[in-house]
């Protein structure tokens, strides 16, 4: 089990007080704003999503978490968590 890659971008916008403190009136968002998505993203489209998806398996766990039976495998996650924050970091070169 994988858990996706972050990609996580976040902008710095002024805090609420600051906001208030301008005296001009707000601009209007900028209507040329771009968006593209990664290949990653491209390969998690509809077409994609339906072949991996089991409902039968997701109605399997479903049902043993109901039934209290689902049992959660705390080592195997946390080497997923570990293995993905690896593929995010930088390689070092030697």
């Amino acid at each position: 089990m994988k858990i996706g890659p972050v990609d996580i971008h976040t902008a710095a916008t002024p805090a609420a007080s600051e906001r208030k403190a301008s005296s001009g009136p707000v601009p209007a968002a900028e209507p040329s704003a771009r968006v593209e998505l990664s290949s990653q993203a491209a390969l998690s489209g509809p077409e994609a999503s339906r072949a991996d998806f089991d409902s039968e398996k997701v109605e399997r766990i479903a049902q043993a978490i109901r039934d209290g039976k689902f049992q959660i495998n705390a080592e195997a996650i946390a080497d997923q968590l570990i293995a993905n924050a690896q593929d995010l970091l930088p390689k070092a070169s030697h």
